[in-house]
């Protein structure tokens, strides 16, 4: 077999091995949204969002649930996105290549790929046990650190894309670094700012273990984030694994619910992202 032919040979098997593994992917999603959708959408009716977790056996709905993870997420991403955005703009525009700046970008990365049982673990300590409770706070708390490090990566890569000719024009123009970044760096790269915001939230919306540690559950309504707080993920644990099928329904439901938000939140953020580009 002569060089050529081996090459060729070669490229072909890379290609194959390569359709395949995205083949398996897919057909791992595949499977996961079949099932969601088989054993969620019977779940999925108007009492599911008028009606408290009932107890074992009996009908109910995952009310509580939906308003905890939509008031627990959306603090989160309070706090993600406030310190985030300015983390990474720290990072692009005055940290640079300086060694205090490669160390906060490390810190960054180890922090983005920490277990969230950690975050959770850790939030437990530093907030659970001070203030002497399970609460709402300590889960925004929590999903925040969560997100943090995603909101800042993404701000600084957004950032960094942005082109100096836009600073020089401001500083031309006689304005000062915080006003240049303020009224000309974060509007150009606002749409891919808020996509990072989107892609922070899709990964805390789904997330069970630090909330174990850090809000608990509720099995009513509650509106108050000092005490224990309902989420999604946090019913869905225990549903899941009960002999009761009505719990079981109620779960998949809620696991289809995760599913359809994280979706729509992604394609929101590519849409977003695309819209930009076409401008």
């Amino acid at each position: 077999m002569d060089r050529a032919l081996r090459r060729k040979f070669a490229n072909q098997a890379f290609v194959v091995v390569c359709t395949g593994a995205a083949l398996v992917a897919l057909g791992a999603l595949a499977l996961i949204m079949f099932s969601l959708l088989t054993k969620g959408v019977g779940g999925v009716d108007l009492m599911l969002f008028t009606a408290d977790t009932p107890a074992p056996d009996s009908p109910g709905g995952l009310r509580n649930a939906i308003v905890g993870s939509v008031l627990m997420c959306g603090f989160a991403m309070l706090i993600a996105v406030v310190i985030g955005v300015l983390a990474g703009t720290w990072l692009a525009e005055i940290g640079g290549d300086t060694p205090y700046g490669h160390v906060v970008r490390f810190l960054n990365d180890v922090l983005l790929s920490a277990p969230s049982i950690l975050i959770g673990l850790f939030v437990y300590w530093w907030v659970v046990v001070p203030t002497g409770g399970f609460s709402g706070w300590a889960g925004a708390i929590a999903l925040g650190i969560l997100a943090t490090p995603i909101v800042t990566r993404t701000t600084e890569d957004i950032l960094n894309l942005q082109p100096n000719a836009l600073r020089e024009a401001g500083m031309a123009l006689g304005a000062s670094q915080w006003v240049t970044v303020r009224s000309i760096i974060w509007k150009a790269a606002g749409a891919g700012m808020l996509t990072g915001g989107l892609l922070g939230f899709a990964r805390i919306s789904g997330e069970t273990a630090p909330l174990l540690f850090t809000a608990l559950n509720n099995q009513f309504l509650s509106f108050d984030m000092s005490k224990p707080f309902a989420s999604l993920p946090g019913a869905i644990y225990p549903f899941a694994m009960s002999p009761y099928e009505t719990w079981n329904t109620l779960a998949w439901a809620g696991a289809l619910l995760i599913t359809l938000a994280v979706l729509g939140v992604n394609i929101l953020g590519r849409w977003l992202a695309r819209d930009k580009d076409h401008k």
